[in-house]
Parts: structure tokens; sequence; C-alpha cells
């Protein structure tokens, strides 16, 4: 026997412990007592030991001939950046800050609060939704800050909008309505993953993250999360928890052989809690090793349900010759094999700051190339991962290359995503 056939078994059951729950499979979903939910304004508590109702065996089916996910991010919905949107930070009264916390921290709690809410309601519609399924998307990522859970939030001194948890329930009911897939993604976490970064929620000085009491508040967070995707029927078609976007590269202070492990449990004890299956249990994501934060299998209990995310950004990525030809090349022929199974969950058609409004790069009058590149990006990505999901659905920039909407009406990007151009790397 050659050595491909047994490496070959290997990865079929390897592919059919790792995938259960994508596109195209199902789960069941349990939901809490109606009456009880009412009660809730902002979000539901922690498990109490409260007992499971019965199954309400709902399917999540998603008709993707291919079963790769395609999908965008709802980018500065749940946690703003301001450089992606900055007329509406504008006029939510924020524009001299640089963070949702210094915003709530510079209008006070209840101004920014209605604020907030007043752009959580109006940011991504039902309209929106639906042409995303228009256009032939499965999948939704949905970045979320740790304040979302307004309980571990420090009160003395930490300022963050409160009051999202419904506007989320709602956005993940109208997805499910319309058939995605949906991927929540810890996008800034207990005191900031990163420092100087809006992503994280907070401009903050330096990366605080980093530390067992802020590892446990991040556990708390996944855990309820868990807890109410299970159990709410609106959450019904989330399958994957990322349990923190981009840490610091280089190396971070336990990440994998601390705080991964930790989420990981986290996520499985509060499903073993409630009573989940194990063919129904969530996919666990982190960075791939490709990110740069170390191996992220390096020290997991186990890898049942996992998934990786790899961040594609070429802009940032200097290696590569600052040419359209050198750009489509690396799109077909940069591996992103890592950790399995992976996601290409952040990736955009921005080049370099410093050439971007050139000739050559200009978006007006470059279609034909940003076209060939998204094909090229897109092809691979689905020949090499489980899919990709660009970085974002919309963008206040002017700019196609940050928002797949504008793309698809300057068209650039097709106006269905299995029409990628197979020709796209002939010739490289």
């Amino acid at each position: 026997m050659s050595f491909a056939l047994p490496f070959l078994i290997i990865l079929v059951f390897l592919a059919t412990h790792a995938l259960a729950w994508l596109p195209g499979e199902h789960r069941d979903i349990v939901n809490f007592n109606t009456s009880t939910r009412r009660n809730f304004t902002t979000a539901p508590p922690l498990s109490s030991g409260s007992t499971l109702r019965k199954p309400l065996n709902q399917t999540r089916i998603l008709s993707i001939p291919s079963n790769k996910i395609r999908g965008v991010n709802l980018g500065s919905l749940f946690v703003f950046e301001p450089w992606m949107a900055n007329t509406q930070w504008q006029n939510m009264g924020c524009g001299p800050y640089k963070s949702e916390f210094d915003c709530v921290l510079g209008l006070g709690q209840q101004r920014a609060n209605a604020a907030f809410q007043s752009h959580w309601n109006s940011w991504i519609t039902q309209g929106d939704i639906q042409q995303m399924k228009n256009y032939g998307l499965n999948t939704i990522r949905i970045p979320l800050g740790y304040w979302l859970l307004e309980t571990i939030v420090y009160k003395d001194s930490e300022h963050f909008p409160q009051g999202a948890f419904p506007y989320l329930e709602r956005i993940c009911g109208w997805a499910a309505d319309a058939g995605f897939y949906i991927i929540l993604d810890l996008h800034g976490a207990p005191g900031a993953q990163q420092q100087q970064q809006s992503f994280t929620g907070q401009y903050a000085p330096t990366a605080g993250f980093y530390q067992p009491w802020q590892y446990d508040r991040a556990y708390q967070f996944l855990a309820w999360m868990t807890e109410v995707v299970h159990r709410w029927p609106a959450f019904r078609n989330v399958g994957m928890i990322e349990v923190v976007n981009e840490p610091l590269q280089g190396g971070a202070p336990g990440l994998t052989d601390v705080y991964y492990p930790g989420a990981y449990k986290a996520i499985r004890e509060r499903e073993a809690k409630i009573g989940i299956t194990q063919n129904n249990l969530l996919h666990v994501q982190t960075m791939n090793t490709l990110w740069g934060s170390g191996d992220p299998h390096c020290c997991l209990p186990n890898d049942w349900f996992m998934s990786y995310d790899d961040h594609r950004y070429t802009k940032w990525d200097s290696s590569v010759p600052v040419n359209q030809r050198s750009y489509i090349s690396d799109a077909c022929h940069n591996n992103r094999l890592s950790n399995w199974p992976t996601v290409v969950g952040e990736w955009s058609l921005s080049v370099p700051d410093n050439v971007q409004w050139n000739g050559d790069w200009h978006p007006n009058n470059q279609k034909a190339f940003y076209a060939q590149w998204w094909a090229a990006q897109t092809a691979s990505y689905e020949r090499m991962t489980n899919g990709w999901v660009f970085w974002s659905w919309k963008t206040q920039l002017g700019d196609y290359r940050w928002s797949y909407s504008e793309a698809v009406a300057a068209g650039v990007i097709p106006s269905n995503a299995a029409n990628i151009n197979p020709n796209a790397c002939n010739g490289f």
C-alpha cells in the first residue's frame, strides 16, 4: 500500500469529525420559554441550572453545491471601527474619539447608549441581509465585544455602550430566516488583545488581555454566548464561535497554552451542562498558525469540532512585490494550508496606502484587475480551505475595495458569489 492511501484515509476521518455542522449540515435547537425571554431587555443571564425544553429539531440546511463558506463580515456593527465609517461616527457625536470606550467616556453613558442603539438599529437592515442572500452569499461573521455581556464589565473603570443584545438577536434571527450560517467572533477581548486598535473596542495603550483575570472574563463571555446560541431560537444558525480575533503576533503570554485550552473548555463545559449532544456542538475557532501567534493546536485537550481562522491582507505583506501581476500570482499560489479546517475569515481588495490612489491601482480605472484579483483569491481560498468571509459588507470610504456591496455595484464582484472566473489564474 502506498503512503498516499492511508494519509487520505486519515484526512477523511479528521474532516468527518471536524466539519460537522458547517453549511449543508444541521443541528438541533433548544429554546428558552417565551415568557421568560420577554423579561430580558438587554441580555439573558448565565445558566442557573434551568431545565432544558424539548428540542425543536429545527433543521438548518443551506443549499450550497460546493459546501463552501462564502460570506461577509458585518464590520463596525457591534464593534465600531471609525476608519471604516467616519460619517456615521461623526453623526453619533463620537467624532473626536478613537474607540467605543473613548466615545462612551466622552459622551456619558446615557447619551452614548442612545447614539449606539440608533446605530445598531440602522447599520445593517433586513434589506441588507436579503441583498446578501440575493448575491449568493451563505455566511455572515459578526464581530462582538465582550461588553455585550454587561455583567462582566467593570462599571467603575470600563466604558462601553449598553443594550446591544436585542439588536444582535434580531440580526441573527433575520440571518437564520434567510438561511445563513453565522459565525460569532470575540473581536474585542477584555483588556484589549492589541494595543492602540479600535477593533478591540478601546484604544488601549497596552494589550492588557493576557492576564489570568482577563482570560476568566473571556471564558464567562464564551460560556454565556454558547448557552444563548443553543437555547435562543434566533441564534439557531450560529455554528461557530471564535474565541479571540487577531491576538498579538510574535507570541503572547499564555495565549496558546492557557487561554485557548481554557476557552475550549468553557464552551464544552457549558454545552455539557445544558445537555448538548456531540453532533450538535459548536465549532470553536482560533486564529491559525499563519497568523503568527503560535500553534493554536499545541495545547488543546482535543480538536473535536475545532476550526481555524486565516486573515489574508496582501496590502500589509511586504514579501509580495507591489505590482498587479505579483498580486494575482500570490493569490493563485500562496499556500494557505495550515491548521485544518480553516476559513479565510478576513480579506479585502485593498492595496498599500502609498499606491492605492495611483493610476495603476486606482479603483475607478482598474476594475478589470480588481475583478480578476477577487476571482483569483476566492478560487484559491475555496480550493485550499473551507471558504472565505470578505471584510466587509459595507463601509463609508467610497472605496469598493473594502465594501462587498459596493464592489458588486461596481461590477468588480459578480452578483452571484458562486460565479468565480475559472480562468483568473491562467498564465500565472
